[in-house]
């Protein structure tokens, strides 16, 4: 085994006497740098007589000197023949063995904890983690049209398509055991650093690779000791690493050399530009000559480092609905303090709420562990989400702009970073509104570059020279994909926003920051089309006040009604039907109410009371007077229009019952009689089956038009509307607008009450 002193040949001190006098200090001054107590190792040094190793290297860093030509007997060199290291001490498994033994606190330590955004106290890995899932083959390099992507999945229908590929997908560690050389990719915040902790930890308990001794080293740091000395090599690196445990450089070299080292890198990303082709070269150098170790490195995605030969390059895929359920209860588990069992309903709550159709934003955002943190965070103050989304994303993009690199120490050196962070924030505003009024959310690099060229040649100071451009729009939107990923490569050259609501969201700052009549106007005309309704709760959310916008949306409310004949006749009877209605209810809710109860049975919105319970709570109780009567009227319409002679006979109770309404009346209304008249024509229910059948079949179809006659000389209700597909339409374009101006009523802060009040008041009557 090698000596753990080194000392200098006298050629070495000859060199080293010259360095220290060209610095100009004394040895005391130099023993400080090196971090020495006192000056004797200096002058042990200068003498020719051993030095403790580590020590040896210090000073020649400090007074950069290259080692191996000072020393008198130089470190083993990583380009020495590998020959010469078979003669080992050691049997090789008890080496391996050894060198965990007394690295298992170091990499506990390391690799054991988690620190998250937002959260004060560290929390053990494996109370946490949850193993990610891996694309084997990368998104970017796809050979894709605009077409195809959109047919994979339309966000129309499933917002989380943007962040879905048709691919298969196998778990972290199944990848790891696949491949020994793996370079892992990820968006940021997607779970790369968590991810190669967890292998280091599996490794060290046994549970992975139990015969290899784990390496875990952060590049940035190794990246930050090369630009103090450039000759310091990976190898080198390492042995300072485990340089308090008592092993040389030799026995890393036999561990090395006999490929039993799980060597786990991370960050490459993270590595500034002026040394990253330097410690690219020195990873290069210690793979080539330690090729036969599993070797692990991650990196973001869209990074220019994705040269090293003989990887395997794999894709972290977002989490699923199981993942981010099971995130979740580890989560509140961890991070309140709740017993386990509130934790558990805590978690289960979180995932009810975070499925509902409202929050379907929020769950798209949640499949990112960054965000994901966040949203629990949230969550876990009030135990709800907020009506307007608009603050988490405004806190989402704080994290992904700005905080998540600065946690991290993370420097970029882009021409991007001469933006400010309002400029970026614009900019992405501005791809965001342009790609989603056309309808786009899969867009060329080309198309995006035109914007961002466009956007850098109206600041001051602009570039003006095309080419120049050109190459300035391309590494910004290299660099917005790689330092925040909020602009994904879908297929090669084909980009999207990592999830639709940050378009959504920038679309909506969009507007906002340009607001004007003509901007609203055009904006108001987008009310009928659901893929616009979170960009209509965002805006006003951000307006201030949203009185204009509000006011615009209900006239153009107005104007969709007024356009279709049967829409607007229709509507007019709802006026006039609920005027005579004599209930203590919100008035836009009694109108709510009839609306539904007047459509056809087979129409999706019949019945629905949802709206209206929301506009008047009272309505969820029991119905009065003439609500609950017209109601009752209602159900036995559409129990007799959707039966059939062979049903007959298990209805006919249930059609009975319906026309019971004494119980609802507080007084007899001449209708009464008629009523209990058409009631007891239907035939005894004891009968068998035939005879009703029959009766049904006879009488039935007069029957019930008897019946919807009596409704509407009596109650002015049951009318056979006549609709055709178009007017279902309208009706459905209608019933959406008024929802959606409903919600950004109840979501907006800022909005005065009297116009609150006069829209509330007004909601499905034509103004």
């Amino acid at each position: 085994m090698a000596k753990r002193s080194l000392q200098a040949s006298d050629e070495g001190i000859r060199k080293a006497k010259q360095a220290f006098k060209r610095k100009g200090w004394t040895q005391e001054y130099l023993a400080s740098e090196v971090g020495l107590e006192t000056r004797q190792p200096i002058w042990k040094f200068f003498s020719g007589k051993p030095v403790d190793r580590h020590v040896f290297h210090d000073i020649c860093s400090v007074l950069d000197l290259d080692t191996s030509e000072i020393a008198q007997n130089p470190a083993v060199d990583e380009a020495a023949p590998l020959d010469i290291l078979d003669n080992n001490t050691l049997e090789i498994d008890v080496l391996v063995q050894k060198l965990r033994s007394v690295h298992h606190e170091r990499i506990q330590a390391q690799c054991g904890t988690l620190h998250l955004l937002d959260i004060a106290k560290p929390i053990n890995l494996n109370d946490l983690y949850i193993d990610i899932n891996i694309y084997e083959e990368i998104s970017s390099r796809r050979w894709l049209k605009i077409t195809d992507l959109q047919n994979l999945d339309s966000p129309e229908v499933n917002r989380s398509a943007l962040s879905r590929v048709c691919q298969e997908r196998i778990s972290g560690l199944d990848a790891v055991k696949k491949h020994s050389k793996l370079l892992v990719l990820g968006k940021p915040g997607s779970g790369k650093t968590t991810f190669l902790q967890s292998i280091a930890i599996s490794c060290d308990r046994g549970i992975f690779q139990p015969n290899y001794l784990p390496v875990f080293i952060n590049l940035k740091n190794f990246a930050g000791e090369i630009r103090e000395c450039s000759q310091l090599s990976l190898l080198h690196y390492i042995h300072e690493y485990f340089i308090n445990f008592g092993f040389s450089e030799t026995d890393l070299n036999t561990v090395f050399h006999h490929g039993r080292a799980l060597i786990l890198l991370d960050g490459l990303d993270e590595v500034i530009e002026e040394v990253s082709e330097i410690l690219i070269n020195k990873i290069h150098s210690f793979i080539n000559k330690f090729y036969k170790n599993q070797i692990i490195i991650t990196c973001r995605l869209a990074s220019q480092y994705l040269n090293l030969y003989g990887f395997t390059e794999v894709e972290i895929a977002d989490f699923n609905k199981k993942q981010i359920a099971a995130f979740a209860h580890r989560w509140f588990l961890a991070f309140t303090k709740n017993s386990p069992v509130q934790a558990h309903t805590l978690a289960h709550n979180f995932m009810q709420k975070l499925e509902f159709a409202e929050n379907a934003q929020l769950l798209e955002l949640a499949n990112t562990p960054i965000l994901l943190n966040l949203t629990c965070l949230v969550f876990k103050s009030v135990e709800d989400f907020p009506a307007n989304h608009s603050e988490l994303y405004k806190q989402a993009l704080d994290v992904l702009l700005v905080r998540w690199d600065e946690a991290r120490g993370i420097k970029r050196d882009q021409v991007y970073r001469h933006l400010s962070l309002l400029d970026k924030i614009k900019l992405l505003s501005h791809i965001a509104a342009i790609s989603f009024k056309q309808g786009n959310y899969f867009i060329t690099a080309t198309k995006i570059q035109q914007i961002i060229a466009n956007y850098l040649s109206n600041l001051p100071n602009a570039i003006t020279d095309t080419d120049a451009l050109e190459i300035a729009s391309a590494i910004v939107l290299r660099a917005i994909e790689i330092q925040h990923g909020l602009l994904i490569e879908r297929a090669r050259g084909i980009y999207s926003f990592s999830h639709l609501s940050f378009q959504e969201y920038f679309t909506a700052r969009e507007i906002v920051s340009n607001a004007n009549s003509t901007i609203l106007e055009d904006f108001v005309n987008h009310l009928h089309e659901q893929r616009w309704r979170e960009v209509f709760l965002i805006s006003v959310g951000m307006l201030n006040p949203a009185d204009d916008l509000l006011q615009l949306m209900k006239i153009k409310i107005d104007i969709l009604a007024q356009q279709n004949d049967k829409l607007y006749n229709f509507l007019q009877w709802l006026k006039q039907k609920t005027s005579q209605v004599m209930a203590a209810y919100h008035c836009a809710s009694v109108r709510a109410f009839y609306l539904t109860i007047a459509l056809p049975p087979e129409h999706p919105l019949a019945c629905n009371q949802d709206l209206a319970i929301s506009l008047d709570h009272q309505l969820a109780g029991s119905l009065a007077g003439d609500l609950a009567i017209d109601l009752a009227l209602t159900h036995a319409l559409a129990v007799s229009l959707t039966m059939t002679a062979d049903i007959f006979f298990q209805r006919l109770v249930v059609l009975r019952l319906s026309l019971d309404v004494k119980y609802l009346l507080t007084y007899q209304p001449s209708w009464e009689n008629s009523l209990q008249d058409l009631a007891n024509q239907l035939p005894d229910p004891n009968q068998d089956r035939d005879t009703l059948k029959i009766w049904w079949q006879t009488y039935g179809k007069a029957w019930t038009e008897e019946l919807r006659s009596l409704m509407i000389n009596t109650r002015q209700i049951g009318y056979h509307w006549q609709f055709n597909e178009q007017d279902w339409q309208c009706i459905q374009q209608y019933w959406d607008a008024n929802k959606l101006l409903l919600e950004c009523l109840n979501s907006a802060t800022n909005v005065s009450p009297n116009v609150k009040r006069t829209i509330e008041q007004n909601l499905f009557l034509i103004g």
